[in-house]
């Protein structure tokens, strides 16, 4: 792979998908980072053997830009940016509520933008990304994005429109099943046992039944019904799981973190 690639703002993410891309395949002579502490900028490159730079020479020298910055910091790298990005330059954004034409917008005209919201779990290589192309961004560009990001897990193309709900069920997602574990947790506890023994037991569950909905193909309908038997445990608990309005709550969860995705999308922070 001879294409150079330019992860700036280094963070978690940003590391989970420089390692992500090395273990991938691509050649550290080839990826090039910026971070804003120096100290931060050489642990990158003892850890990885990629070359720092400034946010300059990376839009100079990159065929392909990974803008992995907080929202809040967006504006000030594009000032930066613009005089040096030519529209054949590839620009990812992974920044969570900015759409492409925000980026477009403050960028030589006809750069291509591919808007992608990535989730913690990228950390651990069992991410899900979701990707959406600018007004400009081919699919030859939509393939290289998934290039990249499926180095770290699995990816989706959305149109841009569908974001917001893509980031209300996939960005915000983990932390729904952290809240139903700590809930889980907790209630293990009143029922007699340990916390640490109630956690494993939670946590392998998760997995186990994750794999299964992953792997089988089966409806998770039919997937619950195979551990429902009549009148037994299951369907007990169930039925207080509907009493109290559950899967109402996660409905009307989801619609607000959509709507906090709208106003952040829209500037109205």
């Amino acid at each position: 792979m001879t294409h150079t690639v330019a992860v700036l703002g280094t963070g978690k993410i940003g590391e989970a998908l420089l390692s992500g891309m090395i273990r991938a395949g691509w050649n550290p002579a080839n990826l090039l980072v910026t971070a804003r502490r120096p100290e931060r900028a050489e642990e990158l490159r003892t850890r990885y053997g990629v070359e720092s730079v400034t946010n300059a020479d990376a839009a100079k020298r990159a065929d392909t830009l990974i803008l992995a910055v907080k929202p809040q910091d967006m504006g000030r790298l594009l000032d930066e940016l613009s005089p040096h990005v030519t529209p054949d330059r590839l620009v990812i954004s992974a920044a969570a509520g900015i759409p492409t034409a925000f980026i477009e917008e403050r960028l030589a005209p006809n750069t291509p933008v591919v808007r992608v919201m990535p989730n913690t779990p990228v950390l651990v290589d069992e991410g899900m990304s979701v990707i959406s192309a600018g007004s400009h961004a081919t699919p030859t560009h939509l393939a290289h994005t998934e290039e990249i990001f499926g180095g770290v897990g699995k990816t989706l193309r959305v149109p841009e429109s569908q974001q917001d709900a893509a980031t209300a069920l996939s960005g915000s997602g983990p932390a729904y099943f952290y809240y139903l574990v700590e809930a889980m947790t907790d209630a293990g506890i009143l029922l007699g046992l340990p916390r640490a023994q109630a956690h494993d037991l939670i946590v392998q569950a998760a997995i186990g039944a994750a794999v299964m909905l992953r792997d089988s193909g089966e409806h998770p309908v039919k997937l619950r019904e195979a551990v429902t038997s009549p009148a037994g445990t299951t369907i007990s608990a169930i039925r207080e799981l509907e009493n109290h309005g559950v899967r109402a709550a996660l409905i009307a969860a989801l619609e607000a973190a959509r709507d906090r995705s709208r106003e952040l999308a829209s500037g109205n922070g």
